[in-house]
């Protein structure tokens, strides 16, 4: 059996982390846009240092597993 918790982690916060598809931070014209499918270096590097956090804590922190077959 193979552990695929980090597979789908990793996988489900990019999703939801992309910048501009669901939620932009910082956004152009407010603080946070909501679906603009746009992108910014700037945010492209706040969503980066979030999804790095986030995933150090559901991997390292609380230790998600994950066992098929």
């Amino acid at each position: 059996m193979s552990d695929w918790g980090p597979v789908f982690v990793s996988v489900v916060l990019f999703i939801l982390l992309s910048p501009g598809l669901l939620f932009q931070f910082p956004g152009g014209n407010r603080f946070i846009e909501f679906g603009n499918f746009k992108t910014s270096g700037v945010s492209i590097l706040v969503h980066s240092i979030i999804y790095f956090i986030l995933v150090c804590i559901f991997l390292v922190a609380i230790g998600t597993h994950v066992y098929l077959g």
